[in-house]
């Protein structure tokens, strides 16, 4: 099993994927996009979870995180990605910035509240700190909590996907992107699995060949299968900011021909970096969160890319580091200065959230609003439709 938690925590060659959902999907229902499920009481200004874009549905959405956050009287929505075709191949960065704004505004008219909180996963991240740092630039009311989870914003530290990124296998890319007007799932996916084979190809060989078994059955597993697309326009626009480490430079990322300055960002940051990450390493989550402008804090959360953001209370092996929330050190000393927890970071994570939310206020009797009902039920009408790769 310990194979297969690995498998779990980091991808691989995943059973038949589920299709995706639209750009601006906002189907309600018990827990739709947006995701609303409602305590008597709750703060006002949802937040939303835009997912990397190599995913249709946020794997913080996960249940037992929607959960945890509805218990402590967060309301929560959740961004659900359409799977691109060759008819969306000019979809680009500002696109999917364009799409958070969309959510944000729909959000804001549900829940009737000034503002909305926002967490960014992976590279939703990055389409996180597009959004964040257009609105900056246009002197945008501030969003007040911004959380970046697993995110490489800044794209300097070494990691594997950097070493791979040579001038020919980029340019390779681009040309089948291009060919294609996507760049397939299946192709990320090969990426992802062949980024440690060991763990990634041969034991599933061993054990689901070889020995017969089936694959454990987990949300994990099934988050992993739900693999998109992207669109030739969005795999440039990441492409020329993992090569040139473009957030870094004031100007370096334009959304809809507007500068991005993180540096101008003033709302509070939460940062999670995963210390058993092979994707984004979590010194590269840590050099992401000296970027912004705002009060930035930084956790450094036991686990790798995946585990380490579904960790509910109750797992003996969880911890997390906390240190000094100025970000001066570099990320060995920052981190050989931390003081170690036991337990989950959701818990630290939500009493920070919460010092931000607001006052509680209770809550509508039903989803949605007049101008924006629900649509169905969860997860969704999108993830049921057959998109070809």
């Amino acid at each position: 099993m310990d194979d297969q938690r690995a498998i779990a925590d980091n991808g691989g060659p995943p059973p038949p994927r589920r299709p995706p959902p639209q750009r601006g999907d906002a189907g309600g229902g018990p827990a739709g996009h947006p995701v609303g499920r409602f305590r008597p009481r709750r703060h006002p200004g949802g937040g939303r979870a835009p997912p990397p874009d190599v995913r249709t549905d946020p794997v913080f959405a996960a249940d037992e995180a929607i959960e945890y956050a509805v218990r402590r009287g967060i309301q929560c929505f959740a961004i659900s990605w359409r799977n691109p075709t060759a008819a969306q191949r000019d979809w680009t960065l500002a696109s999917y910035a364009d799409a958070v704004d969309d959510a944000s505004t729909a959000i804001t008219a549900i829940t009737r509240s000034a503002d909305t909180n926002v967490v960014g996963v992976c590279a939703g991240g990055t389409i996180t700190a597009a959004w964040l740092g257009a609105r900056a630039a246009r002197h945008q009311t501030p969003t007040p909590a911004t959380t970046m989870l697993v995110a490489g914003i800044d794209t300097s530290w070494p990691s594997l996907f950097g070493a791979l990124a040579t001038r020919g296998t980029i340019a390779a890319s681009l040309r089948r992107a291009r060919r294609h007007g996507v760049f397939g799932g299946r192709d990320i996916s090969r990426t992802f699995a062949w980024s440690r084979p060991n763990e990634l190809v041969w034991n599933l060989w061993v054990y689901n060949y070889l020995l017969g078994h089936e694959p454990p059955t987990t949300d994990i597993l099934a988050w992993n299968a739900d693999l998109t697309n992207l669109p030739a326009g969005l795999h440039a626009d990441l492409i020329r900011i993992l090569a040139h480490n473009s957030f870094a430079e004031p100007g370096g990322v334009a959304v809809g021909g507007t500068p991005v300055d993180l540096a101008k960002i003033d709302g509070d940051i939460y940062v999670v970096g995963a210390l058993a990450d092979h994707i984004v390493p979590w010194q590269a989550c840590y050099r992401s969160a000296r970027l912004f402008g705002g009060r930035t804090r930084f956790v450094a959360a036991s686990g790798g890319h995946i585990q380490s953001l579904v960790n509910p209370p109750g797992n003996p092996r969880s911890r997390y580091r906390t240190g000094d929330d100025d970000l001066h050190d570099d990320p060995e000393t920052w981190m050989h200065r931390a003081t170690e927890h036991a337990g989950t970071w959701w818990d630290d994570w939500l009493e920070w959230l919460e010092a931000r939310s607001g006052a509680t206020k209770v809550a509508p009797a039903r989803l949605g609003a007049r101008s924006h009902p629900p649509l169905g039920s969860a997860p969704g009408r999108y993830v049921h439709q057959r998109a070809a790769a």
